[in-house]
């Protein structure tokens, strides 16, 4: 049985992929819609490289649609388990790359800037994934989670498969680490005091 886009668009996530493994395209598509955006996202800031995020997640919306048949509705929630995939598929990819010969390794992105206005945000935008590219790999991902995609510590220790303790502990550290390393730039990326 396939539900209007109308319906489906509401529907929780769990019962989207319910509905795909059964046949209905609809329920696929409404779900890839809600959730690429936000792997994606994930991906890019573990990451900080756009083609290697696009491909964690096409990777994790592939193992999605493989298990779908084997869901069990209660037993974890869609996000969670794809964000852990997500984490696991990038940290994969770090394992990989640092055994990487520098000829080998792919040539950065070009990365100029837009117009005018665009270049403090670029730039702070820059500072941050690079003070998020020196932390620890577990402190980079549990302040990703808490801070960026605004997940709750309770979901952040599932993802992670940690106890919340452990979560608040990375985020602090995290937290800590980010600060010192971007206090000696606020001036020349534009904070003030004032505003």
């Amino acid at each position: 049985m396939t539900m209007p886009l109308d319906d489906q668009s509401s529907a929780p996530d769990e019962a989207l992929l319910v509905l795909y493994a059964n046949g209905d395209a609809v329920a696929a598509r409404v779900l890839t819609a809600r959730l690429v955006p936000r792997v994606l996202a994930q991906a890019q800031r573990l990451l900080g490289n756009r083609a290697e995020a696009e491909d964690v997640a096409q990777e994790a919306m592939l193992r999605l649609w493989r298990i779908a048949p084997e869901w069990r509705q209660g037993e974890a929630k869609v996000t969670t388990w794809l964000y852990r995939v997500t984490a696991n598929l990038c940290t994969d990819r770090f394992r990989k790359a640092r055994g990487v010969g520098l000829d080998e390794a792919p040539e950065p992105e070009d990365e100029r800037p837009g117009p005018a206005e665009g270049l403090q945000e670029r730039a702070r935008a820059d500072a941050l994934q690079d003070a998020l590219d020196k932390l620890p790999d577990r402190q980079r991902e549990a302040v990703i989670l808490r801070h960026i995609e605004e997940l709750g510590n309770p979901e952040i220790a599932e993802i992670m498969e940690i106890s919340v303790e452990a979560v608040e502990s990375l985020v602090a550290r995290g937290k800590r680490a980010l600060a010192a390393e971007l206090s000696a730039r606020r001036d020349d990326l534009g904070y003030t005091d004032d505003g």
